[in-house]
């Protein structure tokens, strides 16, 4: 077991990290664009942040949040999700004084107590956008739109955008009244976690993925209708700056998504091409969830989207991402007093920016020149007792095999010259 990374979370080893660091600069570089600036919270928080926050009946909470005692007797939480701790740094930090809107956007690691699956593990990076301070349907069609976006610029193509409204409050009272109604006659056969669910939060039995349950949803009321006139205002609103930027979606009345802070705009984007679970990416509108948090009436939009998920995405599309190159320059040595000179020099070159290695194996002069290769090194530099004696080094072009010979003591600056 020790030998063994836990259920639910991997290694992201060296021949695999430059795709992350693609995918990440091409966030940063996205958002920076769009006016959203970073911002980092700890990988734990107190957990009554994530029960107020996100809700205390929702599946996160009550299955799937790892949470512990310290030992201070404090209650933590490794956060599940992105959003609420950034809701708290928010007020925690009096960002709502400062001129808003207030755009943040974080790439942060999630825990999940969940049954591993295709891009779904235990600890996932989640990228996700933030903005507060404005109800206006822009913000929500911006919020989209960058989504959008990053799928667009990584060629991530036949992604369907799914939006609703799961309205305010107000309207909300009327509609759960009648779904419950509609429910009632029904609750037999539905899952056991849609029967806790009736009564605490109706609205979430229409996230069930339950085959069963669907059945039964099938002519179930829609939010959608029983909308009250600001919110049907604001969807509609939605709708025509999505339009403006030639996005199209599917309006999907049962998106409700599975936290419990939403209201009016919910989206989905999914795509059909890493299994049944296909939503890479939803978000929505949480316009009371900084007032439940203990800061001032304050509203809200965001997305969160697994990496991990966009990677398999990436895979799945077959789509590339380009390998960083290789070394500059390997300098091989035979003997102790070449390998002297040769660490001081790669020191020296490094500093001046050029990307070198030596050999630090004790291998014959073959076996570096080998390594070279397999390091994809554009040249080489060879230097040996004789080559000191004499000073000389040797300079070979490892694309070409054509070699030369160069002053050893003026070795730096034809190297540098040679790399400017």
């Amino acid at each position: 077991m020790l030998t063994k990374a836990p259920r639910g979370t991997r290694d992201i080893l060296p021949s695999q990290i430059y795709k992350w660091y693609f995918i990440e600069n091409t966030i940063r570089e996205l958002c920076e664009r769009f006016g959203y600036k970073e911002i980092r919270t700890p990988e734990f928080e107190h957990t009554e942040l994530f029960e107020r926050g996100i809700g205390d009946s929702t599946d996160v909470v009550q299955k799937e949040m790892y949470s512990f005692q310290d030992k201070g007797g404090r209650n933590i939480t490794l956060k599940p999700e992105g959003t609420s701790p950034t809701v708290r740094a928010f007020v925690e930090h009096k960002l709502y004084a400062e001129a808003q809107p207030t755009k943040l956007f974080y790439i942060t690691p999630a825990f999940r107590y969940e049954r591993p699956q295709a891009g779904r593990l235990r600890i996932h990076h989640q990228f996700g956008i933030e903005v507060f301070g404005s109800q206006h349907p822009s913000v929500d069609a911006e919020v989209i739109s960058v989504a959008m976006a990053l799928y667009e610029k990584l060629g991530i193509k036949n992604l369907e955008l799914h939006i609703n409204s799961v309205g305010c409050p107000k309207c909300r009272i009327k509609y759960n009244k009648v779904l419950k109604e509609y429910l009632s006659s029904k609750l037999p056969k539905l899952c056991s976690t849609c029967k806790n669910r009736y009564e605490r939060n109706p609205m979430r039995i229409l996230d069930c993925k339950m085959e069963n349950c669907q059945e039964e949803l099938k002519d179930a009321p829609l939010m959608i209708d029983y909308l009250c006139e600001e919110c049907l205002e604001h969807f509609q609103s939605v709708q025509n700056y999505l339009k403006r930027l030639n996005l199209h979606f599917v309006i999907d009345p049962k998106i409700v998504r599975g936290l419990d802070y939403y209201t009016k705009t919910a989206f989905e984007i999914i795509t059909k091409e890493i299994g049944a679970q296909g939503t890479v990416c939803g978000g929505g509108r949480y316009d009371g969830l900084v007032e439940e948090i203990g800061g001032p009436s304050t509203p809200g939009i965001g997305f969160g989207m697994g990496l991990e998920r966009l990677l398999l995405s990436l895979e799945n599309k077959n789509i590339s991402i380009k390998e960083p190159k290789g070394f500059d320059l390997f300098i091989a040595t035979l003997g102790t007093k070449a390998d002297e000179i040769a660490f001081k020099l790669i020191y020296s070159l490094r500093k001046s920016g050029i990307k070198v290695e030596k050999d630090f194996m004790n291998r014959s002069l073959k076996a570096q020149l080998k390594y070279a290769n397999k390091i994809n090194a554009k040249y080489v530099v060879i230097i040996g007792e004789e080559e000191i004696k004499k000073d000389r080094v040797i300079l070979k072009n490892m694309d070409t095999g054509k070699q030369e010979k160069s002053n050893l003591s003026i070795i730096q600056e034809t190297l540098l010259n040679m790399f400017k």
